[in-house]
């Protein structure tokens, strides 16, 4: 069984990957891989030398095509137990990030066949035990610092 767990932040070092919930136009932007018929959260691994938030804008750029958008860091993750990226089960980390995308490109390069903005959460995912769980922590965080939001004076 997997496991997801959320940190503020944890050594740089132990950040091996990025995933990024990302909006456009007030719409979901999902993306559907050639060799699948889910859906997925745009991300992917990071590479040697390259720092944990070019990953992400990397990521998102090859996966849905993004030329503009703003991208923020949410905060670590860690998933626990054997699954298709983790062959030991040991704990591994990433960066949860939110990007706001205002233009995509008019071609997808990678492996990626598509790209969707859906109004509601898809029920065929990929990973359904770590993407939904991501989907309700960073919606979980965005209600409360909205909240924190409107009782400033």
């Amino acid at each position: 069984m997997l496991k997801v767990k959320f940190y503020e932040t944890v050594e740089d070092s132990l950040l091996k990957f990025a995933v990024i919930i990302s909006r456009s136009h007030g719409k979901w932007v999902f993306c559907k891989h050639r060799e699948r018929n889910t859906f997925e959260i745009p991300g992917g691994h990071r590479e040697t030398g390259e720092r944990i938030m070019e990953t992400a804008k990397r990521e998102l750029r090859e996966e849905t095509g993004a030329v503009k958008f703003q991208i923020k860091p949410v905060c670590v993750y860690s998933v626990t137990g054997k699954n298709s990226v983790n062959v030991t089960g040991e704990e591994t980390y990433g960066l949860l990030c939110y990007a706001e995308v205002t233009e995509f490109s008019d071609k997808l390069e990678y492996e990626m066949e598509e790209v969707m903005l859906m109004e509601d959460l898809p029920e065929e995912w990929t990973y359904p035990l770590i993407q939904p769980v991501l989907m309700e922590e960073y919606e979980r965080r965005a209600r409360a610092a909205q909240r924190t939001v409107e009782s400033e004076p």
